[in-house]
This record gives C-alpha cells, sequence and structure tokens, in this order.
C-alpha cells in the first residue's frame, strides 16, 4: 500500500503533494473531531511556506482504529461507497457537502484515505439534543437536490458499487443483531418500542424487497449527526457517505425527521409539513412525483432509522455516548413508524 491511512503516517510532503503544493507544506498538526463510529476523522491545520494559495486546514477521513467497525465496513462496501461518491458523483450532484482534494482506497475495500476541505465554522448537528422542523428545513432542502439527482434514472443500475446488494447479509444477521439489541436497551426502551423490532423481522423480506414508488440515489444515514450547519443554521452540508445506495428518496426524509426530532408531540405534527417541503424542493427541481405513492413509502420508510440503530450499535465500536445514541435513534424513529401504521404497508 502507497498511501497513508491515519495522520501519524502521513508526511508533510505527502500531504502538500496532494493539495496541489509539493514541497511548499512545512508541517501539520492534527486534532481527532467528529462523533462517528464508523471512521476516524482529523482536523489537520497546515504550517505553508509564505505566498502559498492553500487551505489553512483541511480534515481526513481515514479507517476505523475499531477492528469490528472496519470489518463490517468490508462486509457491507461502506468505505468503496464513501471514496466513490466524492470520486464520481459529488461534484456533478449539486449537493452541499465537502470538496474533496484527494481519496485513494486499496484493493482491500478498507485500508483508504480522504483529504476533504474543512467546513469550519460550521457545527456538526447533535443527535442526542435532536433539532426541530425549521432548524431541519436547509437539510430537507438538500435531500431534495440529491434525490432529483438520479430520479429514476437508468445509470442507477450501471453503477456497480452503488447497486450492490447486501439483501442475504441483512437477512442473515438482522434477527439475530435485533435479539442482542433487545437484550442491551430492555431497561432504557418502552416494550413496545422493542416490539417494533420484532415485527421487523418477522416482515423482513417485505421491507427488504418492497419496490420503491421512484428510485433514486439515497444517503442512507441521513441524520443530523452527518450534517454540518453554518452558525446561522441558514445553510447546511451534508457528510458520512458511507450508506449511499439506492432506494426511496422518502425513506431518507423520513429517517431525517425520526431520528432529529426530540420532542414527540412536535415530531407526530413534522412528517407531513416536512414531506409537503421535499415535494415542493423537488418540483423546484424538474420532478413531477407521484406524491401519494411517496407518502406511503415516507411510512415505510420511518422503520428505516430503527433498521440502523439495531444493525450498527451491535457492529461498531461501543461507546457510552454510541449507546445513548443508538437508543435515540431506535426510540424516535419507532414512535414515528407506530404513529404512522408503518408495518401494517409491508
Amino acid at each position: 500500500m502507497s498511501f497513508p491511512t491515519w495522520p501519524g503516517a502521513m508526511t508533510a510532503e505527502w500531504l502538500g503533494a496532494v493539495l496541489g503544493h509539493a514541497g511548499r507544506l512545512r508541517g501539520f498538526t492534527a486534532d481527532r473531531i467528529g462523533t462517528g463510529q464508523m471512521c476516524d476523522s482529523y482536523r489537520l491545520t497546515l504550517d505553508w511556506d509564505g505566498g502559498v494559495d492553500a487551505p489553512a486546514s483541511v480534515v481526513a477521513k481515514c479507517p476505523s482504529h475499531d477492528a469490528a467497525s472496519r470489518n463490517i465496513a468490508k462486509l457491507t462496501g461502506t468505505y468503496v461507497k464513501e471514496v466513490s461518491w466524492y470520486r464520481e458523483l459529488a461534484a456533478a450532484s449539486g449537493v452541499p457537502a465537502p470538496h474533496c482534494y484527494h481519496s485513494e482506497i486499496a484493493d482491500d475495500d478498507v485500508d483508504f484515505v480522504l483529504i476533504l476541505s474543512d467546513l469550519t465554522p460550521a457545527r456538526q448537528g447533535d443527535q442526542l439534543a435532536g433539532l426541530g422542523l425549521a432548524g431541519l428545513a436547509p437539510c430537507i432542502d438538500a435531500a431534495a437536490r440529491l434525490h432529483a439527482h438520479l430520479w429514476n434514472d437508468p445509470r442507477l443500475a450501471e453503477i456497480a458499487w452503488l447497486a450492490r446488494d447486501n439483501g442475504d447479509l441483512v437477512r442473515a444477521l438482522f434477527p439475530q443483531l435485533y435479539q442482542g439489541f433487545r437484550e442491551r436497551y430492555a431497561a432504557r426502551l418502552a416494550p413496545e418500542l422493542l416490539d417494533v423490532g420484532a415485527g421487523m423481522v418477522a416482515k423482513l423480506d417485505a421491507y427488504l424487497t418492497r419496490e420503491p414508488a421512484a428510485r433514486t440515489i439515497v444517503h442512507g444515514d441521513l441524520r443530523i449527526d452527518n450534517i454540518l450547519f453554518a452558525p446561522d443554521g441558514h445553510a447546511c452540508w451534508l457528510v458520512d457517505w458511507q450508506t449511499l445506495g439506492r432506494g426511496s428518496g422518502a425513506t431518507d426524509l423520513a429517517y431525517l425527521v425520526g431520528t432529529s426530532i426530540a420532542d414527540p408531540f412536535e415530531r407526530a405534527a413534522a412528517d407531513r409539513p416536512a414531506f409537503d417541503h421535499w415535494i415542493a424542493a423537488l418540483a423546484a427541481q424538474g420532478i413531477d412525483p407521484d406524491i401519494a405513492a411517496l407518502w406511503d413509502d415516507y411510512r415505510v420508510g420511518a422503520l428505516s432509522g430503527y433498521f440502523m440503530a439495531v444493525f450498527a450499535s451491535m457492529n461498531v465500536e461501543r461507546t457510552d455516548r454510541g449507546d445513548e445514541m443508538f437508543a435515540v435513534m431506535a426510540e424516535r424513529p419507532a414512535r414515528q413508524a407506530l404513529a404512522l401504521g408503518s408495518l401494517d404497508l409491508l
């Protein structure tokens, strides 16, 4: 392998060269940032020779230090998806996201490095605190731009890394992962919320094979921990493209709303307004959507946050914050799914 996969293996010579200024970087410092459990991210503060027109800092994204996280990333193609997004789709998509200066990934689909623009002073969303519907408005607009880009586009079937089917892996793992999840969170989540997972296990094939009203590119983990916000909250950038796939954009939206809004009364009242906002944003991008069919996609999509909470919590490095984050990621969408009758549509 001819490239570094963490800051301690990087040199000023290598970093300066990949940023387009070979021999001009005197040195750099690295600090861990973010709360991700699938990858490790660092802010690199750069010390340039005078007169160089170059960024003062960048972000390096690298494989997780945790073996379990790296293993599930290999099985699901997680790192391949994120690197491929920046290489092949990001620039043309019009989606607000970091600029990628450099990307490499090894044949083992695990060792990789991304050098991305540092969007400071943008701040990461706080999954535990949550965010109300008004604060989600720029996120919904950004999601609509993503979904409009390849809406019912034949190219979706031609991009091999995007079309990768993990259905058999999910069928094999999800039922046992759910049992572990139920045991871990038995004292944290109400029985009716834990039972949503049992309903998903019982209808897993229907959930995995359901055909969406419109197929497009989806983020797959569209929650506020994976979104950076401008200080005034009026703009945002989507990050963490490790779960990219094909599906219904309405699922992304339901996931965002269901995992973000902490107050259950506000969340219950937010589903339709958020959906209508998204429909209007799609129309502004030239999409003529089937509103009734997409609303059904949204209702089923409420289950996706719960699904991710179960699957991810049992496969990545365990932390105190992670435990509470995954509890929240199950609790909020479970209540959303119960209110929307999501399981009844499968």
